[in-house]
């Protein structure tokens, strides 16, 4: 089969790639210009378009783009180098809108040793952050495990990784500075430089902000002696879980779990800091972030195509079954001498295990090889829904899904086939919108359809369970994935969003760095669900009418099985 024909390549690990397409591309000059995702596609298909962009090189030249804007009272938005948000975070709306790219804002500011401080341009990507620290001695201690990120976007979105422990494992915990630029008044110039120390009260907002307060100019950030990290991966069975979630966070500091339900598998990652002295010199290289040759990525989502539109689905699942394996096999990408994969426990730096992306930093080779989901070759595309929820809800959470996957087992292979649920820890967090107390964060990707309003027998049961966290659970949807109908009343779900919206009115009172997406989300103006026909397929809308499905191809809108408040498009009625 061509998908396992696949992994044995990516088993061999290949080095050349093509690195992915800049997201904001102008047809006149720096005019006339688009801006995407790393995924070629915002959730709603839309093309997202600004009068002009620029790309500044300084906080100088920052503050001037900032002040050019708000003199012509244009919207603006800021993009990243690689732009990896799901929702329209980077979109401005209407045509007269301008791009602030942080690409080129990507240097190292400052670094106190002594003190364990770094401070970095807000474009910085991730990768290259824990490098620099490496190179000092220092860690970050915490971090996603996508290196692909900058530390503006992934702040902006309160991205985190997984720990209960100290501080937590969101980056923005360990923030104790920022320099922004917001609109000003013409008396100032247009635009001012705010400097927030550890101790401002707007530190709070500023930390996870969407991205509608300003753009972050630089981030210092509290950081660590290197130390290093034990990794062992466990697969066991699931029938336990529930138990073990509520208490895996409490046993290891990175710990997580990836639920594989089809298989009715855990696979546990104890994961826990080791003196600088114990032996190892680990590496994470994750299968899924490397490069991979073109024509096999293609092949690949064919495949998954036909495999996604079998009802009977018994292939697709044959198909995961072989995807767990392989990459169980391959230990997931670990090596314990950053080529060869000897055994468990992996012992590394933290610079070398904490995060991977390898597909980002290779040289052009004119897409002969590409990271995955790049968008020029019609790869893999996919949705991701991730949502914490508080963790003593969670073993009720657990039951209902295993109870849900017990009544539709084949519908969830497409989860164990993207390498599992996975279960990450995130403690509570001051910033007015982060987490207001001790959570799970449960992350979901899955096919999705080039075809918009393409109708999949899948898809049922993953609405199923956003909306029985959502609604049921009370979850908080991550800020940088889901889509539209999760962010229906997230605000109301954080305590200090009033605060939040008081320092947006301060920061930015003519709505400069707002949007009409923007406004939605943070409940000011309007609703981020969008109701027209098939727009549940899409996750646009919750279904309240068959129309919002599609009825004339035996396609409705049905309650859910197990939580049966649900509205649901499916083939087959609810029993």
């Amino acid at each position: 089969m061509v998908l396992t024909v696949l992994l044995l390549v990516l088993l061999a690990g290949l080095a050349g790639s093509s690195p992915p397409p800049e997201p904001v591309v102008c047809a006149r000059g720096m005019a006339d210009c688009t801006v995407s995702n790393a995924f070629g596609s915002f959730l709603d298909r839309t093309i997202c378009r600004a009068a002009n962009a620029t790309f500044p090189r300084t906080e100088k030249e920052l503050v001037a783009a900032v002040a050019a804007a708000a003199a012509a009272k244009r919207k603006v938005k800021v993009a990243t180098k690689h732009s990896h948000s799901f929702p329209k975070l980077a979109c401005p709306g209407g045509r007269d809108g301008t791009i602030i790219s942080t690409e080129r804002l990507n240097r190292v500011a400052s670094v106190d040793v002594a003190k364990g401080l770094m401070t970095v341009e807000s474009g910085m990507v991730l990768r290259d952050l824990i490098q620099a620290a490496a190179a000092k001695g220092l860690a970050l201690p915490h971090s996603p495990y996508w290196s692909g990120l900058t530390i503006g976007g992934l702040l902006a979105t309160g991205a985190h990784g997984s720990s209960l422990k100290g501080k937590g494992g969101a980056v923005h915990e360990y923030v104790v500075g920022m320099r922004i630029v917001t609109p000003a008044p013409a008396s100032q110039g247009f635009a001012v430089v705010r400097e927030l120390c550890a101790d401002h009260p707007d530190l709070d907002a500023a930390k996870v902000s969407l991205g509608v307060l300003g753009v972050v100019s630089q981030v210092t950030l509290a950081l660590q002696p290197m130390f290093k990290r034990s990794v062992t991966f466990v697969t066991r069975d699931d029938s336990d879980m529930a138990e073990k979630a509520a208490r895996w966070g409490d046993l290891h500091e990175f710990g997580d779990m990836a639920w594989l339900p089809q298989l009715h598998k855990v696979i546990y990652r104890e994961d826990d800091r080791v003196t600088i002295k114990t032996v190892g010199d680990g590496l994470n290289d994750h299968l899924g972030f490397r490069s991979n040759p073109t024509a096999p990525l293609i092949s690949s989502r064919v495949t998954m195509e036909l495999l996604e539109k079998n009802i009977n689905a018994v292939a697709r699942c044959k198909a995961a079954n072989a995807t767990v394996s392989l990459f169980e096999t391959a230990a997931y990408g670990f090596t314990n001498n950053g080529s060869l994969f000897t055994g468990y426990p992996v012992v590394g730096f933290q610079h070398k295990i904490q995060a991977s992306g390898a597909c980002i930093g290779s040289q052009e080779d004119a897409l002969l090889t590409s990271c995955a989901w790049d968008p020029r070759i019609q790869g893999t595309f996919f949705y991701t829904n991730a949502y914490s929820i508080a963790l003593s809800k969670v073993p009720a959470f657990v039951a209902d899904m295993q109870e849900l996957r017990d009544r539709c087992p084949l519908s969830f292979c497409g989860i164990d086939t993207s390498g599992g649920m996975l279960i990450r820890y995130v403690k509570a967090s001051s910033a007015y919108l982060g987490k207001p107390e001790d959570s799970i964060d449960f992350d979901i990707a899955y096919y999705r359809s080039y075809t918009k309003g393409e109708p999949n027998p899948h898809y049922e049961v993953l609405d199923e369970l956003q909306q029985m966290a959502l609604r049921k659970y009370n979850a908080i949807p991550h800020w940088g994935k889901n889509r539209n109908f999760a962010f229906e009343g997230a605000m109301a779900k954080h305590p200090k969003a009033g605060k939040f919206l008081e320092v947006k009115r301060r920061y930015d009172p003519d709505g400069i760095f707002s949007s009409e997406w923007s406004d939605q989300v943070l409940g000011i103006n309007g609703s981020p669900a969008i109701f027209e026909k098939r727009c549940a397929i899409e996750g646009l809308c919750i279904c309240s009418d068959d129309s919002h499905c599609a009825p004339e191809e035996g396609y409705y809108c049905l309650p859910g099985k197990v939580y049966t408040d649900a509205r649901v498009c499916s083939f087959q009625p609810a029993f």
